[in-house]
């Protein structure tokens, strides 16, 4: 069973579960306090300026003291694990709770929208950035900024109930039991990693390594900009243009 990292770890550990004792909470919370600082970077990059470090990092300690607080270690679970789930979870709870886009954007991405409407509707081709650029004379960097923006709220709010859906239905919502395999599930969920591949593979060699380094690689974006010898603000905007490329590929047309 691997949860600490060493006896001294395990000392206030101990001193923590079994006495509540100050000094050893402080410990593990200033241990683990990195771990809070990692996610909130990494949420960060969709999220716009508006939008505080602090209350995220906020948000992210009540994980943190939440996983402290129950976390088992008869259970054969690495804490950083466990934890990382939990401040994940509670900054996303927080931010569901927030109106953090603002009006500005939300106007902005329908204008950017309705012009990717009618550039497709007039060519039948999928649009790029540069001909919404050009219809709506902004920078591309804002394009694809503002739509991964709205594209992560939206993804934010997928498990929230409709405010014109009534809670107590039972048919509003069913649970699927997600240790039962499902038919077709492994051949769906092969044809989606095949299908993401083919789109990243025809990103440029830049967005594929940025892509790479940050979800697979697991890099913050500082540290990718220090791989690559660029800044980070390049990296975000490399980092945007790619996501906004995969999203247009990926969407399904009705």
């Amino acid at each position: 069973m691997a949860t600490v990292s060493s006896s001294k770890d395990q000392h206030y550990w101990d001193l923590w579960k079994q006495k509540r004792n100050p000094d050893a909470g402080n410990y593990i919370v200033k241990k683990y306090l990195p771990l809070v600082q990692y996610h909130v970077q990494r949420l960060a990059v969709g999220l716009p300026k508006n939008v505080s470090k602090d209350e995220l990092r906020s948000f992210g300690l009540i994980g943190l003291y939440d996983a402290i607080e129950k976390f088992d270690q008869s259970r054969d679970l690495k804490f950083d694990t466990y934890a990382s789930f939990r401040i994940r979870g509670s900054i996303i709870d927080g931010l569901r709770k927030e109106d953090w886009l603002p009006r500005s954007v939300r106007e902005k991405a329908k204008k950017i929208e309705a012009t990717i409407e009618k550039i497709e509707q007039s060519t039948r081709n999928s649009v790029t950035l540069d001909e919404i650029a050009t219809e709506l004379k902004i920078p591309q960097d804002e394009i694809a900024s503002t739509m991964n923006e709205v594209f992560f709220a939206n993804v934010l709010s997928i498990d929230e109930i409709p405010k014109d859906m009534d809670e107590s239905s039972p048919s509003s919502y069913s649970l699927k039991d997600n240790r039962a395999i499902q038919p077709d599930d492994h051949l769906i969920k092969e044809e989606m990693l095949q299908s993401l591949a083919e789109k990243i593979s025809g990103l440029s060699e830049n967005e594929q390594l940025v892509v790479s380094l940050f979800y697979q690689e697991e890099l913050t974006l500082t540290e990718i900009g220090q791989v690559l010898g660029l800044t980070t603000s390049r990296i975000s905007q490399i980092h945007s243009r790619a996501l906004f490329k995969l999203r247009k590929e990926l969407t399904v047309k009705e």
